[in-house]
This record gives C-alpha cells, sequence and structure tokens, in this order.
C-alpha cells in the first residue's frame, strides 16, 4: 500500500488557528478531566464508600488504559486518518464522561474512568501527530507545541478551581460534566477545520503486541498498588508484567518495521532520554497531584475550593512559563531546558515535602511554583524532541510512544508514592517521604537527561526528511 501523506502545503488548513483551537481543547479536556477528579478523590471515597487502593484505581483505570492503548492509537491515527481517530476519539471520551457523572458505585466508575482512557488514548496521539503534519516547519511546530504544552498548564490552572467549586455546590458527579464542553467542542472544530492524513506504509493492527503491552503495564501497576496489602499478589503481578514485557519486545523485533512499537526509533538516544524524562517529569507531577489535596483535604487543612487555589502556583507559572520554552530551547539548547526543568521539579518537590509539617503554606506554594517552573521549560522541549527525532510516515506512533511514557510515569507516581504514603502511616510523614522519593526521582531524571540530550538526534533508517 502506497504512503497516503498530504504535500506540505496541503497539509495547513485554511483556519490554522482554528485548527490549533481543537488540539488544545483535547488536551484541556484530558487535563481537566485529570485535575478535577484529584482535587474530588476525598467526596468520592466519603460518597461511594472507596478506600485508598479503590481511589488509586479511580484514578489509574484511566492512567492505565490510556497508556496501554496510546500506541494501538497512534498507530491506527497513521493507519486510517489522524482527523478520523481525533473526532471517535473526542467522541467517545465526551460519551465517558457523562458514565462517570452518573455512576452508581465505585466499580462502576473505575469501569467508566477506563473508558475515558480509551478516548483519551485516540485523541491525544492523533492531536500531537496533527501538528506534526498541519505545521511541518521546526520553528512553526515549536510554537504550536509550545501552546499545546501550555494548554497542560491552563488545565490545571482551570480544573482545580473549577473542580473545588463544583464538588461544594453540585457534588463530585459535577466535576465529570466540566469537562464535556471542551470535548464536545474539539468535535465540532476538528470536522470542520482539520486536515485528514494517513501513512499507511503497509502496517496493520498488531493484537497480541497489543494485549502483550497491556499486561506488562497492568501488572506493574496492580503490583505498586497492591503492594501494601497483598504482597503474594504483587509479586505475581510483577512477574507475569516482567515476562509479558520480554514477549512483547520478541515478539516486535521478529515483525521489524510492521511492529506496533518500531525497535528502530530507540536507537536515537535523545528519542530514548525524551521518553524516560517524560515518564520521570509525570511521576513526580501526578503523584504530588494525587497526594496533596487528599492529604489536605483528610487533615481538615483545606475544603476543597481552598485546596484548589493552594494548587494554583504551579499552574499559573506553569501556563505562564510554557510558551516561551521554544525560545528558552532555542537560545540555550534543549539539554538545559529538559534536564534543568527536571532538577527544578526535584528541587520544588523536595521542599514542598520539608515543609509537610509546618503551619504555613508559603513554602509548600512555593514548591509548588518551582514544580510549575520546571514543568513550564521541559514539557514542549521533551515532546518536541521526541515527535522531531520520528520519521513524518510515524509521526503518529512517535506522539503516542511519548505520551505512553508520560501516562506510565503517571500511573506509576499515583501507585507507587500512594504506597509510599499508606507505608509511612500518611499524614505529615506519608507526604515527607512521598514527596521526597518524587524529588530523588526527578534528580536522577535531570541526570540522565543531561547524559541523553548530549548525543544530536540519530534517525531510523527509514527517516523522511522534512521541508
Amino acid at each position: 500500500m502506497q504512503t497516503q501523506t498530504l504535500p506540505a502545503a496541503a497539509t495547513a488548513p485554511r483556519h490554522s488557528r482554528l485548527a490549533l483551537l481543537a488540539l488544545c481543547l483535547a488536551v484541556l479536556a484530558a487535563q481537566i478531566d485529570t485535575a478535577v477528579v484529584n482535587l474530588a478523590t476525598r467526596a468520592i471515597g466519603a460518597d461511594l464508600h472507596a478506600g485508598l487502593d479503590a481511589l488509586q484505581w479511580i484514578i489509574d483505570s484511566y492512567n492505565l488504559v490510556y497508556a496501554a492503548l496510546l500506541l494501538t492509537g497512534g498507530l491506527l491515527a497513521d493507519l486510517h486518518g489522524r482527523r478520523r481517530l481525533f473526532a471517535i476519539g473526542a467522541a467517545v471520551f465526551t460519551a465517558a464522561s457523562l458514565l462517570c457523572a452518573a455512576a452508581p458505585s465505585a466499580p462502576a466508575l473505575i469501569l467508566a474512568r477506563a473508558l475515558a482512557g480509551s478516548g483519551a488514548a485516540l485523541l491525544i496521539p492523533a492531536s500531537l501527530s496533527l501538528i506534526r503534519v498541519v505545521w511541518p516547519g521546526s520553528a512553526e511546530r515549536a510554537r504550536a507545541l509550545g501552546i499545546w504544552a501550555a494548554c497542560n498548564g491552563l488545565a490545571m490552572a482551570i480544573g482545580p478551581t473549577l473542580g473545588g467549586l463544583l464538588i461544594g455546590h453540585a457534588g463530585w458527579r459535577g466535576v465529570f460534566l466540566a469537562v464535556v464542553p471542551f470535548s464536545a467542542a474539539a468535535l465540532a472544530l476538528a470536522l470542520i477545520c482539520l486536515p485528514e492524513s494517513s501513512d499507511p506504509q503497509d502496517r496493520h493492527f498488531d493484537g497480541s503486541a497489543q494485549l502483550l503491552g497491556a499486561l506488562a503495564l497492568g501488572g506493574l501497576a496492580y503490583a505498586a498498588i497492591q503492594s501494601h496489602t497483598s504482597p503474594a499478589a504483587a509479586l505475581a503481578a510483577f512477574l507475569i508484567a516482567l515476562a509479558s514485557l520480554a514477549l512483547f519486545l520478541r515478539e516486535e523485533k521478529r515483525r521489524g518495521s510492521a511492529a506496533l512499537v518500531p525497535l528502530g526509533l530507540f536507537r536515537s538516544r535523545p528519542f530514548c532520554g525524551a521518553c524516560a524524562a517524560t515518564a520521570g517529569m509525570t511521576f513526580g507531577m501526578y503523584g504530588a497531584l494525587f497526594l496533596l489535596p487528599l492529604a489536605w483535604q483528610v487533615a481538615g487543612r483545606f475544603d476543597a475550593v481552598q485546596t484548589g487555589l493552594a494548587l494554583m502556583p504551579m499552574a499559573l507559572v506553569f501556563v505562564t512559563v510554557s510558551p516561551c520554552s521554544a525560545a528558552v530551547a532555542a537560545r540555550y539548547g534543549s539539554r538545559v531546558a529538559t534536564a534543568g526543568g527536571l532538577a527544578i521539579i526535584g528541587t520544588g518537590l523536595l521542599l514542598i515535602g520539608a515543609s509537610a509539617h509546618l503551619a504555613s503554606v508559603l513554602p509548600a506554594g512555593f514548591g509548588l511554583a518551582l514544580t510549575g517552573l520546571g514543568m513550564g521549560l521541559a514539557t514542549g522541549p521533551l515532546m518536541g524532541a521526541a515527535i522531531g527525532a520520528a520519521p513524518a510516515a510515524r509521526a503518529g506512533t512517535a506522539s503516542a510512544l511519548i505520551n505512553v511514557a508520560r501516562m506510565v510515569g503517571a500511573t506509576a507516581g499515583v501507585a507507587l508514592l500512594g504506597t509510599v504514603y499508606a507505608i509511612a502511616g500518611g499524614g505529615v510523614e506519608g507526604l515527607r517521604a512521598a514527596m521526597a522519593a518524587g524529588g530523588a526521582v526527578q534528580v536522577a531524571c535531570a541526570a540522565g537527561t543531561w547524559v541523553a540530550m548530549k548525543e544530536k538526534a540519530v534517525l531510523p533508517p527509514d527517516h523522511e526528511p522534512g521541508p
């Protein structure tokens, strides 16, 4: 089958600003969903009689299905059309959000959250690969990626405050309804403004690889969440995950260029470094966003609205800095922007942990601001390094992989840092231990990124140079 890539001149839609708005609305929907759910965990637990383990699954069912299906979402976008998969993902996400709002029990909410994760798995990689197609020039793409990344911070700014107000006036079910206008608007704009493109290149859906990848991710998440309550079951899940990962890698190596995950992409050290750094970044970020609202509200320190306001420093700094990340990377290099950003995140998390016992919230607020600064500096350049190292025909797959790394980090952060929090006894000591662990991971990832980004990208043999 011949490649069906649109010519460069045809990829720019007539209304490029509306096209970018559609892609940004998709990010806002997915990220606001995460932000408001983190804020609502205490209310959900009280209403549905859910303990810490169930709350972790309410968060991680979305993250896990999202991560497990991202690879297939990116491949399907390349095979069957990026706009088509974007629209289907937006429709599924909208329907799932309505089901979440109507969930009668914790298991039902977990299943609805998993469905929302499947919609996001179609939506987000398609949005990133459309950026690669619609804005083929590196400078234009960097600006679009900066705005796209800034929407993550905007979602954090909108989500907690909106979630707090909704919980106070409409209950926790209202937080799921809040994302419906965003995903519905993204669907409508996509059908009007986005161009269609695909690059089949004789690739096909790989069901066995998808199953093995899902088993590996699911086993690791289960092992982390259950490790402190069911050690034997956690060990069994961990062993199943390792076996599934080994079989997955063998299957992908055998399939070569037709693989769900073309292993040739990982010959680029910068690509590998960007994936590892992204996973490390979201490990700390999502762990903190899960634990801080829960710890503050359980201790009676803040109510839902006050918690949302207390999280604002991170969001405001993130959304302010993200659009400038491309300029920072251009002037000082991606290596400084990415490794430096991770080191700043680590410093912020360590400060939050060290100040957990203080009556004043100012040190924690400063730590959150540092975390937002680091994320704002690193997110855009990390995304750009990953998809820029891939050939245009693999745009969907590359964007899926960097988002897999992002959601693997998020899943592990909620699971592992939540487990550290529980083992340390919760409260102040639990929060201090979890934030120390998260900060240590950021510092280690910063060092690894500094080494990996030293080398220029080495592209796979099938790379097609851009214009």
